[in-house]
């Protein structure tokens, strides 16, 4: 007999506890805009943001805890999550779109070389209405939308500035050698935007580099425990060739691409906003009770009452809702380092309480919350971690930088 013989046949849950609603059946209702943040949109943009709801919790969110478990990307949602009309954000003029233009999924949002040119808070609000349901498709999203690079090297890390890729000035273009760790979507990217240190200037340089350029060698990394659909990859460029032409003429220095990364931060903040709302909404609908046909609807019960009839639960959930408000002012306010500093710190709090309050259901995908506490870990520090943003912050403050040790080993 073989192990998989012995596998059990999976049971009807509906069946055997008829008042569990998973995530992944019925996405739990929005109820975590308790202060009105859809006041600050323009009705058109409020219409962008609940069209970007509605496809998040209709057609990814019944799918999600299958991807999750097997690791894989469900490519076919990009054609409608381009078409979405938020791709590519903030940006009014996508200056390189004939190099991207194999990017096939952009076409979707794409006029002429116009983006959608949304506000910056549209923009966030529909990025944290995506990761309210998947971190994984937020963080898709983001790499594809905000950066378009290829900065995180092995042992950098948040010293990102020190990257050892090398472009080496030869007749014709240029050769990169180096390695690359982390980079999102690379496993499947037609075209790589790929930082490298020019040997002559010493300075950091962009390059596009096509995906199936000799001597480019990626390979997924796999078992991780977070944000599992995203395809990261380790990357190896050995002597790869890029043509003058495939140079990025405006990043000239690790300072020309500063502006890019600091906008991730924030929008890798309210990816945390979203995570912390999904979870919200979720443990809101597992615990609380309502009267209809006078019938109890509450999705879990202790001692004959609803779980949101216990005091210590009721101040859980007061404290999640109390984290997610002033996370949404900061990050609209803020395009500085505290933003992702302190509302990652919050949001991870929130989705902890959120996975207490599921109690064994807070570690099954199918219910959301264990799932988005996962995802959350990723989040904590994939843009800078929390300890490496405060620092920055407090060098505005000091004036003083403690980033950077004194002395090296």
């Amino acid at each position: 007999m073989k192990p998989s013989d012995l596998k059990l046949p999976v049971l009807n849950m509906s069946a055997g506890c008829p008042r569990l609603t998973p995530a992944a059946s019925a996405f739990p209702t929005a109820v975590s805009d308790y202060y009105q943040l859809d006041e600050l949109l323009t009705p058109e943009e409020n219409n962008l943001r609940i069209k970007t709801r509605h496809f998040m919790e209709n057609e990814v969110a019944p799918i999600i805890p299958m991807y999750w478990e097997t690791a894989d990307f469900p490519f076919h949602i990009i054609p409608k999550l381009g078409s979405l009309g938020f791709l590519g954000g903030i940006i009014k003029a996508f200056h390189i779109i004939q190099k991207l233009g194999s990017l096939g999924f952009l076409g979707g949002i794409i006029k002429g070389h116009e983006c959608p040119g949304l506000s910056a808070t549209a923009y966030a609000m529909c990025i944290s209405e995506v990761a309210r349901v998947d971190a994984s498709i937020a963080s898709f999203c983001l790499v594809q939308s905000c950066l378009a690079m290829l900065c995180i090297e092995p042992d950098y890390g948040s010293d990102a500035s020190s990257l050892n890729t090398v472009a080496l000035k030869v007749p014709g273009g240029w050769v990169l050698s180096g390695q690359k760790r982390w980079p999102g979507n690379s496993s499947f990217a037609d075209v790589l935007v790929v930082l490298a240190r020019n040997t002559s200037t010493n300075q950091v340089n962009g390059f596009i580099v096509n995906g199936g350029n000799p001597g480019l060698k990626i390979s997924k990394i796999e078992n991780k425990m977070s944000m599992r659909l995203v395809q990261n990859c380790d990357i190896e460029l050995e002597n790869v060739f890029v043509p003058e032409d495939d140079r990025l003429p405006g990043a000239n220095s690790f300072q020309d691409f500063v502006n890019s990364l600091a906008f991730s931060r924030v929008m890798a903040a309210w990816v945390s906003i979203g995570i912390a709302t999904g979870v919200y909404d979720a443990c809101r609908r597992y615990i609380t009770s309502s009267q209809e046909l006078h019938l109890y609807l509450g999705e879990r019960k202790q001692f004959g009452v609803p779980l949101a009839a216990f005091q210590l639960n009721q101040e859980k959930l007061v404290r999640m809702l109390g984290n997610i408000r002033p996370c949404g002012s900061l990050a609209g306010a803020s395009a500085s380092c505290t933003a992702p500093a302190w509302i990652t710190k919050q949001a991870r709090e929130t989705v902890a309480l959120g996975r207490e309050l599921l109690g064994g259901n807070g570690i099954v995908t199918n219910f959301h919350v264990g799932k988005a506490f996962c995802d959350m870990e990723t989040v904590y520090t994939y843009e800078g971690s929390y300890e490496v943003n405060a620092l920055i912050v407090a060098r505005e403050v000091t004036g003083i930088s403690s980033i950077r040790p004194t002395s090296r080993l």
